[in-house]
This record gives C-alpha cells, structure tokens and sequence, in this order.
C-alpha cells in the first residue's frame, strides 16, 4: 500500500525541486512558504530578475576567494528566502503566520528578515556556519525544526 508523504515531506520536496532553479555557483537553496496547507510562494538563490548570472558570468566570491558566510554584500545573488519575501510584497501576500520550508539554515540576514516578515515556523534540512543566525533564531518566538 502506498504511504503518503507528511505535509513537511511533502512541502520540503517542493524545496528541494525548487532549489534545482538556482543559478549560484557555491550552494543551490530552494525556499517554499505555506499558510493552512497552501503555497504562497517560493524562491531559489540567484542574481535578481533580468540580471546575469554566476552560471553564465562566473561568482565574484570564488574569484576573490571568499569563505562561505562572510562578506555576503559582494554576492550578486539573492537568497532563497529573500526571494519568497520579495514575491510576497510584489503580489501583496502576507506572509504572517506562514511556516518557510529551506533546504538550507537561513544566514543571520536572512534570518532577521524571516522574523520581520512574520514566519511562525521554519522547517530546514543542512546547517550552515552561522552561528548568529541560530543565536538570533532561538531569540524569536519562531518555531525551528531540522527536518531529517
């Protein structure tokens, strides 16, 4: 018989197909949003609309040899969950109360965006080397859970 997938397998698949869009060249994200079982939006790192990307142009941060999380101004891309916000704000949805479905741990960035957009829950797979998002994350009333 067939087992259906969990609503946070179902919704972290989603972010994993979604991450499969990104055009960055060290880490590919996906981000999905949902509220009441609903998608609202999704997002995937890359440069922003219109914009050459680090597939076609190369990564500025490789060429400078930058280690992962230090000096994110000097990326071209924008993040994963940047992305479902941005889409939210241009299509006039909220984002209040939703639960952000990452394939990776928000950086300390994003991580204050998601807590001003109104998340109320994240659900995230792979850790990343930022300890100030965690110690910003757990400061917040947002529900955190590592999805294995």
């Amino acid at each position: 018989m067939k087992k259906r997938p969990s609503w946070d397998e179902y919704f972290m698949k989603m972010a994993f197909l979604i991450k499969d869009r990104s055009t960055c060249l060290r880490r590919s994200v996906g981000a999905i949003s949902v509220k009441d079982k609903k998608i609202l939006t999704t997002g995937y790192n890359g440069a922003p609309s219109g914009m050459e990307h680090c597939l076609d142009i190369g990564c500025k941060r490789q060429e400078l040899n930058i280690p992962s999380g230090e000096r994110a101004e000097l990326c071209r891309g924008v993040h994963a969950e940047q992305n479902c916000i941005i889409q939210a704000a241009f299509h006039g949805v909220s984002l209040k109360g939703a639960t952000l479905y990452i394939t990776n741990q928000p950086c300390s960035i994003c991580a204050k965006m998601v807590i001003n957009a109104g998340f109320k829950r994240i659900v995230y797979c792979d850790p990343y080397d930022d300890k100030l998002s965690l110690e910003i994350l757990e400061k917040s009333k947002i529900k955190i859970e590592i999805f294995n």
